[in-house]
């Protein structure tokens, strides 16, 4: 269902396109911009496939006369662009000594998707990617950058097995160095306990004789003048 809204005094003039899946809003006006939204960095890894996504926006319904768009690859900023797709009337992809026949069109033009999708990277593909989209009556160029990066070996996945088992271990060693501390202080303990224990039987023992010996002595100094 189309419902077309305008007013006399408005120089914008819309047109809402409803279903039961989306909305969209086209609008024209007598000054129009549109806009290329890209991811600005990519990683791939080598000998992977990946996809160059390239969407844009615009006020403007795609003429498939009209619309143009262009993908060019360049090693830096200040290399030569190469062109290897582009549309015109229809979509192309253009032989090269770099791609050849490994980069394909993943995208879909009725929804506004200009994307594209390199098989097989190699390390040399590795560079600035430029997504150029031209979508007349709109004046200006839509351009997108994509840098991409592309590895040769995968970061190793964290094991957390082996983690946990030094952490297992290194706990086991220490519960059983804390015991081992508490069971030689109880014993030295146990043992400084006994020996006082020794030495307060022998100090009881001395007394005892002791006491023992002033008794006996005054009795054996009284006998002496009664026999006389």
């Amino acid at each position: 269902q189309n419902v077309s809204l305008s007013s006399p005094l408005s120089p914008w003039r819309c047109t809402v396109v409803t279903s039961s899946v989306s909305l969209a809003l086209h609008c024209s006006s007598p000054v129009s911009s549109m806009e290329v939204m890209v991811s600005h960095k990519l990683n791939a890894l080598n000998g992977s496939t990946v996809r160059l996504g390239c969407a844009f926006t615009s006020c403007y319904k795609v003429d498939n006369n009209k619309f143009g768009m262009n993908w060019t690859y360049q090693s830096t900023y200040n290399d030569t662009e190469e062109m290897f797709m582009t549309y015109k009337h229809k979509m192309t992809a253009l032989p090269t000594a770099q791609f050849e026949d490994r980069v394909k069109f993943s995208g879909n033009l009725e929804k506004n998707d200009v994307s594209v999708t390199i098989s097989d990277v190699q390390t040399f593909d590795e560079g600035i990617y430029n997504c150029f989209v031209r979508n007349p009556p709109d004046r200006q160029q839509g351009h997108g950058v994509i840098n991409l990066v592309v590895i040769t070996e995968v970061p190793p996945p964290r094991d957390s097995t082996i983690a946990v088992i030094i952490g297992a271990s290194v706990g086991g060693f220490l519960a059983v160095l804390i015991l081992s501390m508490v069971v030689v202080k109880c014993i030295r303990r146990k043992k400084k306990q006994e020996l006082i224990s020794d030495e307060q039987k022998i100090e009881e023992e001395c007394k005892t004789d002791g006491e023992g010996g002033t008794e006996e002595g005054p009795k054996t100094r009284g006998a002496t003048p009664t026999d006389m």
